[in-house]
């Protein structure tokens, strides 16, 4: 592909609203763009609009699984965008627009090096699979679902293209996400003693989880500080009635000293407490996502090859990182070894979630040749 259609793959892509939801109009793009050059896709069914997709390149042994995710965050706050969020749009070397930087532009680098390798008759032994995926944002229900079909099984390593620029990410934190709900009884504002006011009991509780865990000196000497946030919140009907019910969700980062099942269980006791101490509180837990942290070699072969076409390509000694993130690579890897190969290396910058998200555009290009080199040599 010349520069202008590489280009505008990406556009179309960035054209198709996957907030959280609608990744079977990527997928079905996405399969007849392989069709196009000879390379067989699947598509594989979550929901009625939401679809993961497979394709490969190549043959036989080693397999190197690769992977993207087609969903995006919400738009956040759209008057304050600079540029149509579904348009991707040039200005001063970068590409706006949302997901171009997480990560569609990651996906479509992917999908250009594996079409362009085809192209070119290579790999000339051993497989390049793609898991492009839906849900990775909320859930990560798209690789669980590719992983309990199996299609992690015969890999012998995993590169997620997710935005982390030019740093090998290796390693990285759990997730947790919960819903605590308070039950109440509604009443009239003017009598409040005859009804039982969830919010203020789910306020006693956020203020002494806040308290707990977002200082408990659990840390890990590469991925950092355990990380406990309050996210999201709703509860009452109007002004003038007491609240019958109050919700609030919680993400927590976590860690191989602090799981997500020991963070769980604390919660969960604190919940227990106060239910137990205040017969008016009734505090329930409903887990949303829990994810383990990902623990794999900082000496892995693929790791040492993207090392070396990565100074290669861009003249740095890329280094080796464990973050706060959590990628795919927590449902992909629940069965594989510690000393797995895994690298998280794409296109990226500190715009993720954020409005006027873009993709330095050359940044975007050079990792499209530099996957062709690392698939090819990984492979040989």
């Amino acid at each position: 592909m010349d520069e202008n259609e590489k280009i505008h793959v990406l556009s179309d892509l960035v054209a198709i609203n996957t907030a959280n939801d609608n990744e079977k109009e990527v997928a079905e793009y996405l399969k007849t763009l392989f069709g196009r050059h000879g390379i067989e896709a699947k598509l594989i069914k979550y929901s009625d609009t939401r679809y993961n997709l497979v394709a490969e390149i190549g043959t036989g042994n080693p397999v190197l699984a690769v992977s993207g995710h087609m969903d995006t965050v919400d738009v956040g706050n759209l008057a304050k965008w600079n540029t149509d969020p579904h348009k991707l749009t040039e200005k001063d070397g970068n590409l706006y627009g949302l997901g171009s930087v997480d990560m569609k532009s990651g996906l479509s680098a992917l999908v250009i090096a594996m079409i362009e390798l085809h192209d070119a008759g290579l790999p000339k032994s051993g497989t390049v699979r793609l898991l492009a995926t839906i849900a990775e944002e909320v859930g990560e229900y798209g690789a669980e679902q590719l992983t309990d079909q199996g299609y992690m099984d015969d890999a012998d390593a995993l590169l997620i293209g997710e935005p982390g620029g030019y740093n090998f990410v290796y390693t990285h934190m759990g997730s947790l996400d919960i819903k605590v709900s308070s039950e109440g009884k509604a009443a009239h504002s003017s009598t409040p003693k005859s009804g039982n006011n969830a919010i203020d009991h789910l306020l006693d509780f956020l203020a002494q989880a806040n308290s707990e865990f977002k200082n408990t000196g659990k840390s890990d000497s590469i991925m950092g500080d355990f990380i406990f946030n309050v996210t999201t919140i709703k509860g009452g009907t109007q002004v003038n009635a007491i609240p019958d019910h109050a919700e609030a969700e919680i993400n927590s980062r976590t860690l191989p000293e602090y799981t997500s099942d020991q963070v769980l269980a604390d919660i969960q006791k604190l919940v227990d407490k106060l239910n137990s101490e205040n017969d008016d509180y009734h505090l329930k837990i409903d887990v949303i996502m829990k994810l383990n942290p990902v623990e794999a070699s900082d000496h892995s072969k693929l790791l040492k090859i993207a090392g070396e076409v990565a100074k290669a390509h861009t003249g740095l000694d890329v280094g080796k990182y464990g973050v706060a993130g959590t990628t795919d690579a927590a449902m992909f890897l629940k069965n594989k070894p510690d000393d797995f190969g895994f690298v998280m290396f794409g296109p990226g910058n500190d715009t993720p979630h954020q409005v006027n998200e873009y993709v330095a555009k050359d940044m975007y290009l050079k990792f499209i040749d530099m996957y062709k080199d690392i698939f090819v040599e990984y492979l040989d």
